[in-house]
């Protein structure tokens, strides 16, 4: 194909798209603009005013359709099914036929009212990764029915809601959200059953990384925040909050309840679930340490014994441990049974029969090191670089960072007075340790 007609076949194309576009733009109807509008018959005559708008939010369907309207008619409120409904224009619905089916509205698994339960609510983008709130909402007409197509969250928007009627039926879509992005919270609208309304959050939602349901989790109010937890798997729940600021985490295990709370802190690494109990009150804490399983509860309870501030208070229990006589397949096979522990481990301590050190084995040597060949043959080699480094429990942070940088090495291990390994303290774990005003690096939130 020659440039000339490359160039002719885009522009065509181009101007097809803008011609959707702007179809689309003008079948946009407003939600806020339509209620409190009026609703005629095949007439002209006005039978009675939008209240509210019912859709099947949490169906299979892309786009929410809408079930029917809930009309004040004189002092009375009905419900009106969606079949009745002829056309919806900009504040202004007519209906399909002179009679009508009016009955008292229950609602259905799924459905929610839009201007009671979303306008103005809390919602996830999914695709900017924030939270907002919904200024409009608009709906279109497809095929035989209507439905919810976009979310706007614009400034203009509020303002032309504060304005006069006639401006209030007006969309002006100049920040829209697509439907498909949107993850909603609002109380009203979790009556459905739960594998109703799950289908349509957790599908977006279990995608996004933990720093990034972090960020959504301190920005949602609590309710909000509880619900987004309950949609969530609680190893997926627990990364995220591993991600959160101190103070927002001590909030949010205060606010949820103790079983759901202690099931959240089981799920933390070690370390980081010690760092979020010791914030909370005595009470507050025995409270979840004995909803938890027994020994991970006293496993955080020899953490918390240690000091803050120091190489005991900081450290992971969470430990690969080798012998001399082990293969290195074997190693390698008790670390892929630790892989979702992946990120808090990236050495092997190895010990004698009496739990002692002797060898401190990076995952490099590991890796390039044959199948067949025994851990102490590593260990004879490691030891022309001197001994491991190690650290004692009360060691001030500071120390232990030196220390750190000192062995060149991402990680120190801590042991007791007779050199056995009690656990490891992390590079990642000093810096929050050390550098608290800085928070947890978030880098939407750095970028904005």
């Amino acid at each position: 194909m020659s440039t000339s007609a490359r160039l002719r076949e885009r522009r065509v194309h181009l101007e097809r798209r803008a011609t959707a576009s702007k179809a689309v733009r003008t079948s946009l109807v407003s939600l806020a603009g339509l209620v409190g509008g009026p609703v005629t018959n095949q007439s002209g005559e006005e039978v009675g005013r939008v209240v509210d708008v019912v859709a099947r939010l949490y169906g299979a369907e892309q786009y929410p359709p809408v079930t029917g309207l809930i009309l004040r008619i004189g002092r009375r409120r009905t419900f009106l099914a969606a079949d009745a409904i002829g056309k919806v224009h900009a504040g202004h619905v007519r209906l399909r036929t002179a009679r009508l089916d009016l009955r008292d509205f229950a609602r259905r698994p799924g459905e929610v009212l839009l201007a009671k339960d979303v306008l103005d609510h809390q919602l996830v983008d999914v695709d900017g990764i924030q939270v907002t709130r919904a200024a409009d909402l608009y709906l279109a007409p497809l095929v035989d029915q209507i439905v919810l197509v976009g979310v706007d969250v614009s400034l203009p928007t509020l303002i032309r809601r504060l304005g006069p009627r006639r401006w209030q039926a007006r969309p002006t879509p100049e920040r829209v959200l697509d439907w498909q992005a949107i993850a909603p919270f609002a109380e009203q609208a979790t009556e459905g059953p739960p594998q109703v309304r799950l289908r349509a959050s957790r599908t977006v939602l279990h995608q996004l990384r933990p720093a990034d349901l972090a960020d959504i989790l301190e920005d949602l109010g609590r309710a909000e925040r509880q619900q987004l937890l309950g949609w969530l798997e609680p190893e997926q729940a627990a990364d995220a909050l591993e991600e959160m600021e101190p103070a927002e985490l001590e909030n949010l295990l205060r606010e949820a309840q103790p079983e759901h709370a202690a099931r959240l802190v089981d799920e933390m690494e070690p370390d980081e679930a010690a760092d979020a109990l010791r914030d909370l009150t005595s009470e507050e804490r025995e409270a979840l340490l004995t909803r938890m399983p027994a020994d991970e509860a006293g496993e955080l309870r020899r953490l918390l014994t240690h000091r803050e501030g120091t190489a005991g208070g900081a450290m992971t229990t969470l430990l690969v441990t080798a012998r001399r006589d082990e293969t290195v397949a074997k190693v390698r096979a008790r670390l892929a049974e630790q892989a979702e522990h992946r990120t808090e481990i990236d050495a092997v301590a190895v010990v004698d029969d009496t739990g002692r050190l002797l060898c401190d084995l990076a995952l490099f040597d590991l890796t390039v090191a044959e199948d067949t060949t025994e851990v102490a043959d590593l260990v004879a080699w490691g030891a022309q670089f001197g001994p491991p480094a190690t650290i004692r429990p009360d060691t001030p942070l500071g120390d232990a960072a030196d220390q750190l940088v000192a062995a060149r090495a991402s990680s120190l291990l801590v042991v007791d007075d007779s050199d056995r390994p009690l656990g490891r303290i992390l590079a990642d774990d000093l810096l929050d340790a050390l550098l608290p005003e800085r928070g947890r690096l978030h880098f939407r939130r750095f970028l904005q």
